[in-house]
């Protein structure tokens, strides 16, 4: 086993600073997003290749790319990140009981519960923080966030999930389009269109929104990758795509997009997660909070 004594000193900084190169994959636009400048990011991180004994980027001529060191220490370096987020939010939490972080995802409003449990709570620190659908699960089992409402679906392992009501989904397409003014809409209307994938979301999550395989066990058209939700507004505007949306709500956040209801199908979901082992009294007061006043969308 390793001597700890004998162990390098890592910077958790500079870690930081690797991998923000390694996600630019430039080092200007890395020190761009760090807010530092280019020489002193180049500085950080020549400093970083000293504490690890090895080179782990290489500029290029179109910016930069890890070595085989560094394809090696970037899964390291993001889990020993996550890591000592996970301590820090652990320890703040132990010793603030009276701290609580919730989360919600794209369309989903936690707001009445959140008032509910201030009520009640008045001595209670209450955050809200909004997190993508590609960081539900992990935003959990870090603990930036102690509870969540979020649309299904989502790896469910070592959490507690409940359901707080469904909403009937709906096919967003342009105003233009064959089926735009339809009463409602099946799965075979949408056999060949293309539906868009988000690039970094969990697979089951866009087989789900995709209905990947479809009835007949045929793949879905792969439609274009977007990077946000908010993404896929502008495919379906211009006609690149249709979407699948939870809700008629969902149409109305462009004038030059309709929905139409899909028949045959699943509603969505809205759920609530928290991580299993926490029995918290402020997590078991919004749990309770969130199913009183959490019944169904908000009207728009």
């Amino acid at each position: 086993m390793p001597d700890p004594a004998s162990a390098p000193d890592l910077d958790l900084r500079l870690v930081r600073y690797f991998t923000a190169v390694a996600e630019h994959q430039h080092f200007g636009r890395a020190a761009e997003a760090l807010r530092i400048t280019q020489p002193s990011l180049s500085r950080q991180i020549r400093r970083l290749e000293q504490q690890v004994g090895a080179r782990l980027l290489v500029r290029t001529p179109r910016g930069s790319r890890l070595t085989a060191a560094g394809e090696t220490f970037l899964p390291r370096a993001e889990a020993l990140l996550r890591a000592a987020a996970r301590a820090v939010a652990r320890t703040r939490a132990a010793s603030d009981p009276s701290r609580i972080g919730i989360g919600y995802s794209t369309g989903v409003i936690v707001t009445p519960a959140v008032r509910e449990l201030r009520r009640r709570h008045p001595d209670a620190e209450v955050h809200t923080r909004f997190v993508g659908c590609d960081e539900i699960h992990t935003a959990l089992l870090d603990h930036q966030v102690d509870a969540l409402v979020a649309r299904s679906p989502f790896p469910a392992d070592r959490l507690r999930v409940s359901v707080l009501y469904g909403e009937p989904r709906v096919l967003l397409v342009p105003l233009d389009h064959r089926l735009a003014g339809k009463e409602s809409v099946t799965l075979a209307d949408i056999a060949d269109e293309p539906l868009p994938r988000l690039r970094r979301a969990d697979p089951a999550w866009n087989a789900y929104w995709r209905f990947d395989p479809r009835p007949d066990g045929r793949p879905a058209p792969d439609g274009p990758f977007i990077d946000a939700l908010e993404d896929k507004f502008e495919l379906i505007a211009s006609g690149d795509a249709v979407a699948v949306a939870a809700g008629l709500r969902a149409a109305t956040m462009r004038p030059d997009v309709t929905g139409v209801p899909l028949r045959g199908v699943e509603p969505s979901q809205v759920l609530l997660a928290t991580r299993a082992e926490d029995h918290s009294r402020l997590v078991t007061a919004f749990r309770e909070a969130a199913h009183a006043r959490l019944t169904g969308p908000v009207p728009a």
